[in-house]
């Protein structure tokens, strides 16, 4: 049997508080806002009690970012693409930020089971004053217990639009057959983590600005386990973006997080404070 699960999570400013709205179908919800900065930033942590994915699944979130408002959204732990045996699971978020509106939307990473059929999707739409930090982590397989990603495919989508057309747009298919994907220099190189953090801005960033994010990136990776297989560019002049290979997840998120700190510090002014569930 399968599950088709929706959240529609709407942010508005009201008296300088951040203030979420939230209405569910299906095993998928946001708990209590929580303000461990203030009222001006609600942090929310999505819920899917299944706690994974199998073939013919769906997660829907449609996220609306009013005016002004600032909200942090995170995942108490990983989404897990399983095996498939019906087809393709789906999870995908559509967002749209409003004037002034910031989102972070930082879940935690996404396991691909071996033999799994998995599509993960994103998009975000920003108005000309919005920003956006997002990241994404896609691990293949379970290393550590012995069950390489050896069969089954992994499909990714992640696109940042703004007013006057795309930003970013990034797209592919890890087939876990492709042994040139998986293991050739010009690809995987054998790791099995990919991470990726972007910034996105609805209006070109100040050169002065970006390069000071830049550099705090590039900081933050020449003193990673990872300096070797990570890079911070600008591809675009609205869009800051680092990338990185592992070989699991946790040296990618070691790395991300302080990053996310950084720019949220360089970027926004706001301190890097982690959330409490990463701490978990």
């Amino acid at each position: 049997m399968s599950w088709t699960a929706r959240l529609n999570l709407d942010y508005t400013l009201q008296d300088q508080r951040c203030v979420a709205r939230f209405a569910h179908e299906g095993p998928l919800r946001v708990l209590q806002s929580l303000y461990p900065e203030g009222d001006a930033i609600c942090h929310n942590v999505l819920v899917h009690p299944p706690s994974g994915l199998v073939g013919g699944d769906t997660l829907d979130m449609q996220v609306r970012v009013g005016p002004g408002a600032h909200a942090l959204v995170t995942t108490p732990g990983a989404t897990r693409f399983y095996r498939s045996e019906a087809g393709l699971a789906t999870q995908q978020v559509h967002a749209q930020l409003q004037d002034g509106a910031r989102l972070e939307w930082l879940p935690l990473e996404a396991l691909a089971y071996n033999g799994c059929d998995a599509l993960n999707l994103a998009r975000f739409h920003l108005a000309p004053s919005a920003e956006l930090m997002t990241w994404d982590l896609t691990a293949l397989g379970l290393p550590n217990a012995q069950q390489p990603f050896e069969r089954g495919q992994f499909r990714q989508h992640l696109e940042v639009a703004g007013s006057d057309g795309p930003l970013w747009l990034e797209r592919g298919t890890i087939a876990a057959q492709d042994q040139l994907l998986m293991n050739s220099p010009l690809g995987l190189a054998g790791h099995r983590c990919m991470a990726t953090l972007v910034f996105a801005s609805g209006s070109a960033l100040a050169p002065a600005r970006a390069e000071a994010a830049l550099d705090a990136a590039r900081t933050a990776i020449e003193a990673s386990p990872l300096r070797l297989q990570a890079g911070a560019t600008q591809p675009h002049p609205q869009v800051l973006v680092v990338r990185a290979l592992a070989p699991v997840v946790e040296p990618a998120m070691q790395l991300l997080r302080p990053v996310w700190a950084a720019w949220r510090e360089t970027l926004w002014g706001v301190a890097g404070n982690v959330p409490r569930l990463w701490n978990l």
